[in-house]
């Protein structure tokens, strides 16, 4: 029986499903031996069974034909039981028995019963073949013991020439039952190896075929999927999965990029290449994946934008090593996009659309933790606007936002590319620029501020303290930030003083 297409999962099922094939093949060889007795004939009429009647063919057929049908009910009903295994063997002998008892020759055939049991392959059935035909070839030698003593001069007595036969038949038969059991051992050892060897297999190519109907659905998600063959550093290979044709491209052992990598490389910035080529460099990739199921960096290409690049283990050989890996490539630049306009959104003021306070906190982490040394050009500026709740209160929220608003821009305007403003909180901002000409910054947000109108206001002024690091480079960031505070602080007072406005109450 071919294993390899049965798909046995264990030995049990082999054995079942066998006994129901030579089941059924053993009905067929039954109904050609309703053909025995016109053979038989046949022979009568050409002078060589002389001593056979043709009512002993009749006899024979007519056997053949009821066992032939019984047996062909039994496999129906039960084609898998050792019932119908051994019934049709037990036929067999019993045919072999009337053709004994009608003096046909047939000490041969009497073993290929036994013989024709043991593709079975169980011993339970060998064994019941072997009793079964033992005693019914005795049987037969006792009933034919008188014919054949007539006819041999050797024996003088029936009982003599049966006690002979049967030491013969009893010798010949041990040593078949020894030679059968020898076979159906090695049969029971190579049938399970094999069976279990098929099972690997099996195992393998369903493996195989779920990671290729994993590589598959993945090519629909990722822009580019290429399955990369790690297993013999000498012969790599990859295979393109979107690629309908899945031819095999070798990688030589010099090589350190796959050619999806190499194709890729050419539209990589710039400032990002050499990140790339360390990310995609396969001569490291077993050292950098193992232990993990995947790895990925980002990048930016020069005509798509962002793109990500992911190697994922797909499979390991016995130390865990990976052998085989997939390759892909999945442009995230709209997801890009995206990320950086909620972290924009984030880190702006909703009104102004200057930045807000954290994003201020953000960006004097570094030079709080001391990763950061603060620039020669470094300056930090406070402003804070006058009047705001007076405008509130006296000409509505929409004037006063639209005074924040005012003040925002004028900032932006006088700091520029310089740096950055931020809005702090209700009236007041901070700017951090980088910048030698800071000497002259009241008399530029006061250039600004006079010229500015708005709908509801038609003026607005602001209180400006600065603190540079050229000019305390001994201070700290937190030290420049308190330092611009209470110079704006001072600028706010003469404010109230000079306008005779009541200070808001905080």
């Amino acid at each position: 029986m071919n294993m390899k297409t049965s798909g046995f999962s264990d030995f049990n099922e082999f054995l079942f499903e066998n006994r129901t094939k030579v089941n059924r093949s053993l009905n067929t060889t039954i109904w050609f031996c309703i053909l025995t007795g016109p053979f038989l004939a046949l022979g009568i009429a050409g002078g060589i069974f002389k001593d056979i009647q043709y009512s002993i063919c009749i006899l024979i057929s007519l056997y053949c034909l009821v066992i032939a049908c019984m047996h062909r009910f039994v496999v129906i009903k039960w084609p898998s039981s050792r019932v119908t295994s051994v019934f049709s063997l037990l036929a067999l002998n019993v045919l072999l028995l009337l053709m004994a008892y009608a003096h046909i020759n047939i000490k041969l055939t009497w073993f290929f019963i036994p013989l024709l049991s043991i593709i079975f392959c169980e011993r339970r059935i060998y064994v019941l073949a072997v009793i079964s035909n033992y005693f019914l070839m005795i049987l037969s030698t006792w009933l034919t013991a008188p014919y054949f003593t007539g006819m041999e001069t050797t024996y003088d007595t029936s009982v003599k020439y049966f006690a002979n036969a049967t030491g013969g038949l009893t010798i010949e038969t041990i040593i078949m039952v020894s030679a059968g059991v020898v076979l159906l051992k090695h049969m029971d050892r190579y049938l399970k190896s094999q069976i279990l060897s098929y099972q690997t297999i099996q195992e393998d190519e369903t493996k195989l075929r779920e990671q290729m109907e994993l590589l598959n659905s993945m090519a629909g998600i990722y822009d580019q999927v290429n399955l990369i063959d790690l297993s013999d550093q000498d012969s790599m290979s990859e295979m393109d999965m979107r690629n309908p044709e899945k031819k095999l491209i070798h990688i030589s052992k010099v090589q350190t990029q796959s050619s999806m990598a190499i194709s890729l490389k050419r539209n990589v910035v710039a400032d990002q290449l050499e990140a790339f080529l360390t990310f995609s460099n396969l001569h490291t990739l077993k050292k950098r994946l193992f232990g993990k199921k995947i790895i990925y960096g980002e990048f930016i290409s020069m005509s798509t934008g962002w793109f990500r690049a992911q190697y994922i283990t797909v499979d390991v050989d016995k130390d865990g090593i990976p052998d085989k890996v997939i390759f892909t490539i999945q442009n995230i630049d709209n997801e890009k996009r995206r990320e950086e306009q909620l972290i924009r959104i984030s880190l702006t003021d909703e009104l102004t659309r200057m930045y807000n306070r954290r994003c201020y906190e953000n960006d004097v982490k570094s030079y709080q933790a001391g990763k950061k040394e603060i620039e020669q050009d470094f300056v930090l500026v406070s402003m804070d606007i006058n009047g705001l709740k007076w405008a509130n209160d006296n000409k509505g929220h929409a004037a006063g936002d639209e005074l924040i608003k005012g003040a925002a821009d004028c900032m932006q305007s006088v700091v520029g590319h310089d740096g950055r403003v931020y809005r702090v909180g209700g009236d007041e901002f901070i700017a951090i620029m980088h910048t030698d000409k800071y000497d002259d910054l009241k008399e530029r947000f006061l250039e600004k501020t006079s010229n500015w109108h708005g709908i509801y206001l038609d003026s607005m002024t602001l209180s400006v303290g600065w603190a540079a690091h050229r000019d305390y480079p001994e201070a700290s960031i937190d030290d420049l930030e308190k330092i611009a505070d209470e110079r704006m602080y001072e600028e706010k007072d003469l404010y109230y003083i000079e306008s005779g406005a009541k200070r808001r109450i905080i």
